[in-house]
């Protein structure tokens, strides 16, 4: 099994970046540890250690807008991976957009670009 170099931050965490592997869209930016990364690579669905919640999590696994793993690069440091996926439900953000950089700034402002794909109070229980 290929390893990472987690060693390299005190917290064991290492950046993902994750694409549509399609379009090359930039979907979202999370953190793997070692854990995730295994989990990755054993189910062929991305894997994430959320720190907010400090514990190892399924992209997907509430929404249901799970991540087929396409393409993983690594790059030469072997601290930052890029997950290229199939967007399950085509939205990656759990805002209820296609993807987390859903804002763009213009002026001093962030604008808004492009609308929800679906309401994130009914998908994830808040109602």
């Amino acid at each position: 099994m290929i390893t990472l170099n987690f060693n390299k931050t005190a917290d064991g965490l290492l950046p993902a970046i994750v694409q549509d592997f399609r379009t090359l869209e930039i979907l979202m930016v999370a953190y793997i540890n070692n854990e995730a990364w295994k989990m990755t690579l054993k189910t062929g669905k991305a894997h994430y250690w959320s720190r907010s919640r400090n514990k190892l999590w399924l992209k997907g696994e509430t929404s249901g807008h799970v991540q087929i793993i396409q393409n993983i690069l690594v790059d030469c440091d072997e601290d930052t991976v890029v997950f290229q996926v199939e967007q399950g439900g085509d939205a990656a953000c759990h805002t209820g957009h296609r993807s987390c950089f859903y804002r763009r700034l213009e002026d001093d402002e962030l604008v808004t670009v492009g609308g929800k794909i679906f309401d994130p109070d009914t998908v994830y229980g808040k109602k």
